[in-house]
């Protein structure tokens, strides 16, 4: 499995914000879609950063909620690191444990195609175990 098979379960949507969203906004988006992190674009749809819950709520613990009017560009993760479609996900796994990241974003020709988050890459593993298992029983069953 590769996260081209993620992202076929999963979809190709993507929520983002733009820099100069504030971070009351992009809180309120991340409650609303209940997901951990949004992808930064600009208005050309190049992507700057991603913006995790993690990132508000370490704001919020170093500034308290003066965070609110920061602006995404001021909290986003801008040293990015992504993966591809054709990435395995034996390798997303350890790189997301290398980097100590959750979410990844996939590029393909350089162009936004996805994002993952390490929720997803598990649930693909464990979907992929569970597939091996049950062939095995079958084999064994019918061997």
């Amino acid at each position: 499995m590769n996260v081209a098979g993620i992202l076929k379960v999963k979809g190709n949507d993507v929520i983002t914000v733009v820099p100069s969203d504030n971070i009351a906004a992009v809180s309120n988006i991340l409650g609303e879609k209940r997901i951990g992190a949004v992808l930064v674009v600009d208005k050309f749809g190049k992507l700057c950063g991603v913006l995790s819950e993690r990132d508000i709520v370490r704001s919020l613990s170093e500034s308290g909620d003066g965070c609110l009017k920061l602006l995404a560009s001021d909290l986003m993760t801008s040293d990015l690191v992504t993966t591809s479609p054709s990435e395995t996900i034996d390798n997303v796994m350890a790189l997301m444990t290398e980097k100590r990241i959750r979410h990844l974003p996939v590029l393909e020709d350089g162009k936004l195609a996805g994002f993952i988050s390490i929720g997803d890459v598990v649930k693909s593993r464990m979907d992929e175990v569970e597939r091996e298992a049950a062939a095995l029983r079958d084999y064994i069953a019918t061997g």
